[in-house]
């Protein structure tokens, strides 16, 4: 079947196939009898809805066998659980060949070597048997894979009959239900310790411009000069759309953006910072006339003197979770990836509804979740309830905001948490595990809040430079070429920066290589000493030196974790 994420194909009856028992056929919006609460499910794709009128067709035989091939992604993915339990309530056997090929994730074979699609497509595959027999209860469900590359597995699937020998049986539980293989048993404690979304209540996907390149930019007065040309109506709709390839989306037209702004006496009001990329804050014009989807129910708190944690629900790949990130800013929705991944943005307070009368370029400023009891204070901590109350009743005392959302910080960066954990981080929202020992939480929380300095690269850790510009020219970007042997990143043929490690270089947060991505970003630009550049090298080499020191102190918390279930 074809498949698209966003399916065009939506209507009264795909809606009750995938949303009712049909017929006894559980839904795929519930598990364990409950209904999923996520936010964004991708259970509208189109080959979900043909495998879900073949399983209710086969339900209602009571027999029969359904083969597919199809995107691989209802395997693991978590908003695929209920579907996952649907198919297993429905059928007594079930036989997965994970022909892999995912593009997307970057997937390789177990040996390291290259993974190639079956198909000229970017999402990978599996092909699928799903058998019901007559009167026979449960499901007995096996899984098999295949690498390598496009000739070796048309070979092997030309030349291999079906032999169950080639599966290995799973035995899928709840809440997840995996249709591959999960090796979390020994650690399952992770699951008794409380989600950062849920530490964070108010939190929501980052914004998106639709059209980054004219709405973004790294220079303040060329982004001001586009506008004006934007709002002034005696340049041609055409000629604009043309010079800044301009394109209507389905909530966007141009004529009508021109139009509104072009009244808007405030319009040189709505200049903002926006963190773009890992340590890249750029300039953006925020208004509901330049910007799809600008969240201004959340940004509304954001653009107050606020601080945020950000985070991701899941991530692909076979390194370890590197997608955390304190900011003082808005965030694009793809600060940590370029195509794969979504950024939720957290603040740590919300601010009181009557403040919404600032003008942010926004008419509707409606909160999404229901409004904070303030009393007399003019914002509130954006951390669940539940949370001050246990740390309070373990410690004798209340920790503050701060300390929480830097102690959260800490454990996300610890080395050993994102190693250990990496196959429930895969899947769902970090974990948290608060200690009882208030000694460890505050010892953590202090080297979490050094770390957030550094990351809004800010404080005394920047006075020392640590590594030197070196060479005599313009300072223009060319091509970043690094030398590991001299611990040298030449911007191009004549200067270099001295002192970087390969550690440094490498480092990655999210999709991202931090110090690649940023030269590159701004080739045939000039750095001049003022550029956050200096600062970022400073900021990432001590952040390795902190990871060491937080991974000895996590190491001794384990074992003093408070439950939250």
């Amino acid at each position: 079947p074809p498949y698209s994420g966003i399916s065009a194909n939506i209507n009264q009856w795909t809606e009750k196939l995938l949303k009712t028992n049909l017929d006894g056929a559980q839904s795929y919006y519930e598990i364990d009898g409950k209904k999923l609460v996520e936010k964004k499910l991708w259970l509208q794709d189109d080959y979900v809805k043909f495998l879900r009128f073949a399983q209710w067709k086969i339900h209602k035989a009571g027999k029969g066998i359904v083969g597919m091939v199809t995107n691989h992604s209802y395997l693991d993915n978590p908003t695929f659980r209920g579907m996952r339990q649907s198919l297993l309530n429905t059928f007594n056997e079930i036989y997965i060949l994970d022909l892999h090929g995912n593009s997307l994730k970057k997937e390789t074979t177990p040996d390291g070597g290259k993974d190639v699609n079956v198909f000229d497509i970017r999402q990978g595959v599996a092909i699928a048997l799903f058998i019901k027999k007559t009167g026979e209860k449960g499901c007995k469900i096996y899984h098999g894979n295949l690498y390598g590359d496009r000739e070796r597995k048309y070979n092997w699937l030309d030349h291999h009959e079906f032999k169950k020998k080639d599966y290995l049986q799973l035995k899928p539980v709840s809440p997840w239900y995996f249709f591959i293989e999960r090796n979390t048993r020994d650690i399952e404690h992770y699951n008794d310790w409380m989600k950062v979304n849920e530490i964070f209540p108010v939190n929501v996907t980052g914004i998106v411009t639709a059209r980054d390149g004219f709405t973004i930019d790294i220079n303040k007065a060329a982004l001001e000069d586009r506008i004006r040309q934007f709002r002034n109506l005696r340049l041609d709709d055409d000629f604009i759309r043309a010079v800044f390839d301009l394109k209507d989306t389905r909530g966007w037209k141009l004529p009508e953006a021109r139009k509104k702004l072009s009244k808007d006496i405030h319009w040189d009001e709505h200049f903002q910072k926006i963190q773009y990329r890992p340590f890249d804050i750029r300039e953006i014009y925020y208004s509901e006339n330049t910007v799809d989807w600008g969240r201004p129910d959340l940004m509304f708190h954001i653009l107050q003197a606020n601080l945020s944690i950000c985070f991701v629900r899941q991530y692909a790949g076979d390194g370890n979770y590197t997608h955390a990130l304190v900011s003082k800013y808005m965030v694009d929705n793809r600060t940590f990836f370029s195509s794969k991944g979504i950024i939720q943005q957290a603040p740590l307070y919300l601010y009181q509804p009557e403040q919404k009368r600032k003008r942010h370029g926004f008419q509707s400023m409606m909160l999404f979740e229901p409004e904070p009891e303030y009393g007399s204070e003019a914002k509130k901590p954006n951390i669940a309830p539940k949370v001050f109350e246990q740390l309070e009743k373990a410690y004798k005392r209340k920790p503050t905001p701060e300390q929480i959302l830097y102690y959260c910080y800490a454990v996300l960066y610890s080395n050993t948490y994102r190693k250990k954990y990496a196959g429930f981080l895969k899947i769902d929202f970090p974990r948290i595990p608060f200690t009882s020992d208030y000694n460890l939480f505050l010892q953590l929380a202090a080297l979490g809040e050094e770390l957030g300095q550094l990351h809004l690269l800010r404080g005394k850790a920047f006075n020392k430079p640590f590594a030197k510009f070196r060479g005599s020219g313009d300072g223009v970007i060319e091509k970043p070429v690094f030398e590991a042997d001299t611990k040298c990143l030449h911007i191009n043929k004549t200067q270099y920066f001295k002192g970087i490690t390969h550690e440094v270089w490498e480092y990655h947060i999210g999709g991202y290589q931090v110090l690649k991505k940023y030269l590159d970003s701004r080739k045939g630009r000039a750095l001049d000493p003022q550029d956050d550049f200096f600062r970022i090298i400073t900021a990432i080499s001590k952040t390795i030196s902190l990871q060491t020191l937080i991974d000895a102190i996590f190491e001794s918390i384990e074992n003093t974790t408070i439950s939250f279930q």
